[in-house]
């Protein structure tokens, strides 16, 4: 039991005395001093184990700098995600509104339009009518009053009136 202590202690001093820089002399002259075999094992035991804590710790300074860079740069891409993000809720709301103002324009002219096709002769405005759009020519229609309408559908051949009819009837998709 005595002999253990003893091992253990001078191997707790031979560690000491290896974690002090500078002293790689003394390391190597106590490496001669050692009384027996089993003391040279337990010394050469612990100093490799401390080189292999000591690379571990060098190994996770290096992981946790690369882990701090790595979430450096994930919180400023989430930032300009965020900024984006921002930025484009502005564009859809001044995108909305310009969308709003162009059907309420559209709505407008097409209104006037069909005024002027109301107040046209049937038999002149039927072929007018005829030779557009399918769908703005059913706008136009749905915009009329609906005797003025029937009217000019009637002038209208069957199979175009049924044509504008259908679309007239479908809702559209804008």
């Amino acid at each position: 039991m005595k002999g253990r202590f003893l091992a253990t202690a001078i191997a707790l001093a031979a560690i000491f005395l290896l974690n002090s820089p500078g002293l790689e002399v003394a390391a190597q002259e106590e490496e001669q001093q050692f009384s027996s075999v089993e003391e040279r094992r337990l010394t050469a035991g612990l100093e490799e184990q401390r080189d292999s804590l000591r690379r571990e710790r060098e190994e996770l300074a290096l992981r946790q700098k690369e882990l701090k860079s790595l979430n450096e740069s994930v919180d400023k891409k989430l930032a300009e995600i965020d900024e984006k993000l921002v930025e484009m809720q502005k564009l859809r709301r001044e995108l909305d509104r310009l969308l709003t103002a162009k059907s309420a324009e559209e709505q407008k002219r097409i209104s006037n339009l069909a005024g002027i096709y109301e107040k046209m002769l049937p038999e002149k405005a039927a072929p007018a009518l005829a030779g557009l759009d399918q769908i703005l020519a059913a706008d136009l229609l749905a915009a009329m009053k609906p005797k003025a309408a029937a009217k000019i559908l009637d002038e209208i051949t069957r199979q175009k009136a049924s044509e504008l009819s259908t679309t007239f009837s479908t809702p559209q998709l804008e």
